[in-house]
């Protein structure tokens, strides 16, 4: 008997089919689910660098960098 050899790839191909099938299982469970918070929105604010935002955690004063 000889033995068989398995081509280099074939792990790399399974590990995709594994990612692929993980993947698959979770957006069915997402859309299962369905929305976690449904009032939820953007707020629209258009700046998002340092300083632009107004919002927070209240009673956090004094903690801006």
């Amino acid at each position: 008997m000889t033995a068989r050899r398995v081509p280099p790839y074939a792990p790399l191909v399974g590990f995709v089919l594994l990612l692929a099938a993980l993947f698959g299982v979770a957006w069915a469970a997402g859309a299962a689910a369905g929305p976690v918070a449904p009032g939820m929105h953007p707020s629209g604010n258009s700046g998002s660098g340092p300083g632009t935002g107004g919002g927070g955690m209240g009673g956090m004063n004094g903690m801006n960098h």
